[in-house]
């Protein structure tokens, strides 16, 4: 009976075991993801909640951090399932199921990014950002409910009423001359249909929380306010080039591309010239490009028109140095995690500092 019952427990002394040699390197390994994932690291930080979870594969905070290592990779479906496998081993860790929602959000699932987030409102409704995010994607849900379509190849705009309809149609035209324009530059075209969505000037404030400044935002769908200049056809034709652009550079690199290089190209592929950028630098010294990697939301009017043009004038020139489709290899191995001093040297072939010093 002693060896029977012995047998029987075995593999469970077997586990206590394990657990005691392997839980205390997760406990060594976790910090410093954290750390890693604070910094800005993610690749660093995704390695060492790898390295946790191999130990403790069932600690919910190791697959949060996991989350949002994949997250700033922009690798969404991981950080998705992470997420997801968080709360299914602790249902009420909020900060899971807050950055779940926003996850959807983004890749589209609008949808259940409000059921997310009425779950997690009914579970802290003291947290006013969390409810003011969710009534915010209530109303655009409600809005796009009323909202009609129209249907090209390539392109579905959505808009409001009938007063729009002749706009939308337009608008579908100058998107298919964008399509093949930009994507015979770069040497690639977007597999998928993308949605484009015409707002009021009040609407688009509310959905994207743009700056005031802003005359369209992408974020997996082309949002663009019929406001002041965009009655003008050419404004409208410029601005729609320059979300598709975005649209097209998300295709090729959903993570890694700093902002001067993804507003550049969109900015230089718009259509016109370029004559305004070359007078803001001519009258305003330029900004280093290194100060232009994160996103120029943060600038002011004036600030961020000199940010554009400083990056619109550097992105003209490495089309014109390197072609479009050295510039579409980049932004390919920018999206594969690889770092982007090393992509542009393999690429571009020269080292960025000496590129960004004759800028």
């Amino acid at each position: 009976m002693k060896i029977a019952r012995l047998l029987l427990i075995a593999p469970f002394l077997l586990t206590a075991s394990l657990r005691a040699q392997i839980e205390p390197r997760a406990a060594l390994v976790e910090p410093a993801a954290w750390a890693a994932l604070d910094a800005g690291q993610a690749r660093t930080a995704a390695e060492g909640f790898r390295d946790a979870l191999a130990a403790d594969p069932k600690n919910p905070r190791l697959h949060l951090g996991a989350g949002l290592a994949a997250s700033l990779e922009r690798r969404d479906a991981d950080a998705r399932s992470e997420f997801e496998r968080a709360l299914d081993l602790d249902p009420k860790l909020a900060q899971a199921r807050a950055l779940l929602g926003q996850l959807q959000y983004r890749m589209g699932d609008r949808l259940l990014a409000v059921r997310t987030y009425e779950t997690l409102v009914a579970m802290v409704p003291d947290d006013r950002e969390a409810r003011a995010t969710l009534e915010r994607w209530q109303r655009e849900a409600d809005l796009h409910d009323r909202m009609q379509q129209a249907v090209g190849s390539h392109f579905t705009v959505s808009f409001e009423g009938p007063a729009e309809a002749a706009l939308a149609a337009e608008a579908l035209e100058m998107l298919d001359r964008a399509y093949w324009r930009i994507g015979q530059l770069l040497g690639t075209y977007p597999s998928d249909p993308i949605g484009v969505v015409l707002y009021t000037g009040e609407q688009f404030r509310d959905i994207t929380r743009a700056p005031s400044w802003a005359a369209g935002a992408y974020d997996g769908v082309i949002r663009l306010p019929m406001r002041g200049a965009l009655d003008r056809r050419e404004e409208l034709d410029r601005v729609l080039s320059h979300e598709f652009t975005h649209a097209l550079i998300r295709t090729l690199a959903a993570r890694g591309v700093p902002a001067w290089l993804n507003e550049g190209l969109a900015t230089a592929l718009e259509t016109g010239t370029l004559d305004w950028a070359d007078k803001q630098t001519a009258s305003h010294p330029p900004v280093p490009l290194r100060v232009l990697q994160s996103g120029f939301g943060r600038f002011s009017g004036a600030q961020a028109q000199l940010a554009y043009a400083t990056s619109a004038l550097a992105a003209r020139r490495l089309l014109d140095e390197a072609g479009g489709f050295a510039v579409a290899n980049l932004l390919r191995d920018l999206g594969e995690g690889i770092a982007f001093d090393a992509a542009f040297l393999h690429r571009i072939q020269r080292p960025f500092a000496d590129f960004a010093s004759n800028h």
